[in-house]
């Protein structure tokens, strides 16, 4: 299997792109964030030419999430038990079981600041999250949450610390949480970066710092322990923040060999 995850920024915006990155990609998975697109009017014919069925999830508004298959895509499920909202719950979460896998498309809160009432529904938004999990856990499918966390891991995922001090994406809270995943037994699976040292796979529209990689790493693939085995290869795929119109997110694409479970008698 391949999967991938992408923070689109409108997927009706970068719909041209899109359909020819997974042309020339072929992912047989994608996770997409910020669709930004009433489900109603997902793109379903456009995507669909090139095999995928589609889940979306989304209100048409800032958010917007949706699962691209082209290997099954059953059992879906949009947001999770006990989501909190601001006020109400929001197009953040869906998931699915694709061939075997069980995959999750999320779009974690911003937090905006600190003191920001946003940041605490961050906080109770990754809580939410980790009950939701450790319940999907339990049914036993190998595992992939892929999508903007809006959290970098650790110091090495963003360009310059200093420049984030007092920020949210690297406070300790936000990083506990994500620690908290980490503990249910999922693994970050770290992808290898096109360009420098560092995976980043978001950059500010803002000039230069795209072409001066100052990024940060807050697109994640976090994975249970099967799933995590199987990955062969994983990539910041840097290209598709090129061009004219890009998003300002750069896609994962991880290939896995999954072998199928053998049942016994």
């Amino acid at each position: 299997m391949r999967l991938a995850t992408w923070n689109v920024n409108s997927v009706k915006a970068r719909l041209p792109r899109l359909v020819e990155w997974l042309a020339d990609t072929g992912p047989d998975v994608v996770c997409l964030q910020e669709t930004k697109c009433p489900d109603g009017a997902f793109p379903v014919a456009e995507v669909g030419t090139l095999g995928y069925t589609v889940a979306s999830h989304s209100d048409g508004r800032w958010n917007g999430v949706a699962i691209l298959s082209r290997v099954g895509l059953d059992d879906v499920r949009v947001g999770f038990a006990g989501e909190p909202g601001f006020p109400a719950p929001e197009a953040r979460a869906i998931s699915a079981t694709c061939d075997g896998v069980r995959v999750w498309s999320v779009y974690v809160p911003n937090g905006r600041t600190p003191d920001d009432p946003h940041y605490a529904y961050k906080l109770a938004w990754f809580a939410a999250l980790r009950d939701a999990l450790e319940t999907e856990l339990a049914g036993g499918l190998p595992l992939a949450v892929s999508g903007d966390f809006n959290v970098a891991p650790t110091d090495a995922d963003v360009w310059d610390p200093a420049v984030f001090t007092h920020s949210t994406h690297v406070t300790p809270a936000e990083r506990a949480a994500l620690a908290a995943l980490r503990d249910l037994g999922l693994s970050d699976v770290v992808p290898t970066p096109m360009k420098g040292p560092h995976p980043f796979t978001y950059w500010d529209y803002r000039a230069g710092m795209f072409h001066q990689n100052k990024g940060m790493r807050i697109d994640l693939v976090y994975a249970s322990a099967p799933f995590a085995r199987a990955v062969r290869s994983a990539y910041v795929d840097r290209e598709a923040r090129k061009g004219k119109g890009p998003s300002d997110h750069a896609p994962i694409v991880v290939d896995v060999d999954l072998v199928p479970a053998v049942e016994t008698f």
